[in-house]
């Protein structure tokens, strides 16, 4: 319960970093959240798990998107 609080939390987190280093760590916890609450959704298989997954993936994306900067 506490790991799905946590990434409620970081989901309702502020999204702007100032730094590459702030977006870097960002992106790490982020996929360390997705990855803990993958293995909570194999167990369960509650819905509402995978949801908040795709929803942090998008996160994801969206700061590694902006990492990776326009060719």
């Amino acid at each position: 319960m506490e790991l799905i609080n946590k990434a409620l939390e970081f989901e309702n987190r502020k999204h702007t970093f100032k730094t590459t280093s702030e977006r870097i760590e960002s992106a790490r916890e982020v996929k360390e959240l997705i990855l803990s609450l993958n293995t909570v959704y194999k167990k369960e298989k509650d819905p509402e798990i995978m949801d908040l997954m795709k929803r942090l993936t998008a996160i994801k994306q969206k700061i590694e998107k902006r990492l990776k900067g326009r060719p």
